[in-house]
């Protein structure tokens, strides 16, 4: 069983990775990003199905801990989301998002988000489910 453990890990990873594909990139100031997802992701207790999302931030400065996640028109408000900030040492020119790996038949939970330029981020809450290690996916 242990020696299964890492190949298990290194297939849900790759698994996960492809699961984020990133749109475009929008508008600066909320952090507007469009993502593509092909699997389920869940989001602090949220599942979303396989689909088109807008992700956003609220423009204003109280508020920089909340997410707010649109079907793919941005039209309709699925979930808002209460985060904790994240930050990286060295911010890339692409989103990128990172996951928790979950168990087997469980969809994948995401972790962090960055916006392109960006050294902070965010950090969302941990699913029961999840365990402790992290995979990641950058978008372009």
């Amino acid at each position: 069983m242990k020696r299964s453990l890492p190949v298990f890990a290194a297939l849900a990873t790759s698994l996960m990775s492809s699961a984020f594909t990133l749109s475009l990139k929008a508008s600066e100031l909320d952090k507007k990003t469009i993502i593509t997802i092909s699997q389920p992701v869940t989001v602090k207790g949220t599942t979303l199905p396989p689909g088109q999302y807008v992700l956003k931030v609220p423009v204003s400065s109280f508020a920089t801990d909340l997410v707010y996640i649109f079907n793919g028109e941005g039209t309709r408000l699925i979930t808002t989301v209460l985060a904790i900030p994240a930050y990286r040492l060295s911010p890339t020119g692409k989103s990128e998002f990172s996951f928790y790996e979950s168990p087997a038949g469980q969809p994948a939970a995401l972790r962090k988000w960055f916006y392109p330029g960006d050294n902070y981020g965010i950090e969302f809450q941990r699913p029961r489910h999840a365990v402790a290690a992290e995979s990641s996916s950058a978008g372009d």
